[in-house]
């Protein structure tokens, strides 16, 4: 009889303003890992919106709501073999402390990556035309700039992506995971 180990799984939750490069980071990071072989997921914060989280709004506890919502479909993965990348805002240092004290309740690597990027260069790329859209007065509750964004105290790794490439910014990732035998 033969016995398969199975791979070791872990959230890498990315957390920063609009336009900060999560989700660019995360593709480059997700294509990096899957040519090593590793099972990955990327759960997108827009998507899983659109989806998982249908009908929430932005209010405080929606945003909380939602990013509970991600930390729990995050870390079953994760406990099952999965690395999940994790492209989310998560504006409140509270739900996403919540989100590490689940997986650490099931002994699940968790590790918060701040990209740091200033909201002025978030604001310059706009890739979504968001900050436009607040500086128009046709939008109100722009994480950063009218509403709220409480940056990790204590992140795993910390990203200024204003002075390095996305491959840079994935690189730097993935020697975290390396460095903690998961890449």
């Amino acid at each position: 009889m033969t016995t398969t180990s199975r791979a070791q799984g872990a959230t890498i939750w990315l957390t920063g303003l609009p336009s900060a490069g999560k989700t660019t980071i995360a593709r480059v990071l997700a294509g990096r890992l899957r040519s090593e072989g590793h099972r990955v997921e990327v759960l997108d914060g827009d998507e899983i919106r659109r989806f998982l989280s249908a009908g929430l709004g932005f209010s405080r506890a929606d945003r909380h709501t939602n990013v509970q919502r991600i930390g729990l479909v995050a870390e079953v993965l994760a406990r099952n073999g999965v690395l999940a990348v994790v492209p989310v805002i998560a504006p409140y240092a509270d739900s996403r402390e919540a989100v590490r004290k689940r997986h650490e309740a099931s002994g699940t690597p968790y590790f918060e990556v701040h990209v740091a990027t200033p909201v002025e260069v978030c604001s310059e790329r706009d890739v979504k035309g968001l900050y436009a859209r607040q500086a128009a007065g046709m939008l109100t509750g722009l994480t950063g700039v009218d509403d709220p964004y409480e940056p990790p105290l204590d992140p795993a790794l910390s990203l200024e992506t204003q002075l390095q490439t996305p491959e840079e910014s994935a690189d730097s990732v993935h020697a975290l995971l390396a460095a903690k035998g998961l890449a």
